[in-house]
């Protein structure tokens, strides 16, 4: 009978350590679940740095109620534009206007009234052909634009803002580098 003893012992242990270790096991699991669900914050210290993209300056002049330079948000359209001027006045060419175009800070946007053709405006005031206000006359007067390109040119440029850089031009279908090594010098912003 003590081997019986001993053996009920051990199964009695075996039994206690099964269930500590099952125990174990259930809390660990709560742990991580609740973890996971849990927010997490992490101090780096106490000073926390909030970075902004910078706001954007557009100078807006013509048809629209109030004339003047706003100060928009980052990735600001033609429409916040607009809107910040009061709207377009009664005499706006409305379809002349791409409403869903971004607006670069430096911007000067000019709405035209109803059957006024864009001015000549499409110099940089150095002789230069100015990329941002050139009409398609002004732009196929460079070497190597034609009509076509000129016109993706324009396209570009209301498709994606100013030109920040001639390097812009690279970006628009038909320039490559030959192209615009060839015109760099007669270009600006």
């Amino acid at each position: 009978m003590p081997a019986d003893r001993s053996e009920r012992r051990r199964w009695g242990t075996g039994a206690v350590v099964v269930l500590v270790l099952g125990a174990l096991a259930v809390t660990v699991a709560i742990g991580v679940i609740r973890s996971a669900s849990a927010p997490v914050e992490t101090v780096v210290d106490a000073t926390t740095v909030e970075i902004a993209e910078p706001s954007l300056y557009v100078h807006v002049s013509g048809a629209v109620t109030a004339p003047g330079l706003y100060l928009l948000p980052p990735g600001a359209r033609v429409v916040d534009a607009v809107a910040a001027a009061g709207g377009f006045s009664e005499d706006a060419d409305r379809a002349a206007v791409n409403l869903a175009r971004s607006v670069s800070d430096g911007e000067q946007l000019v709405v035209l009234r109803e059957g006024e053709v864009a001015g000549p405006q499409t110099g940089t005031g150095d002789g230069l052909v100015n990329l941002n206000t050139a009409d398609i006359a002004a732009l196929d007067t460079l070497p190597g634009i034609g009509p076509a390109i000129a016109q993706r040119i324009i396209d570009w440029r209301e498709d994606n803002g100013r030109f920040t850089s001639v390097e812009d031009l690279l970006a628009v279908s038909g320039i490559g580098a030959k192209l615009l090594a060839g015109i760099r010098d007669m270009v600006g912003i």
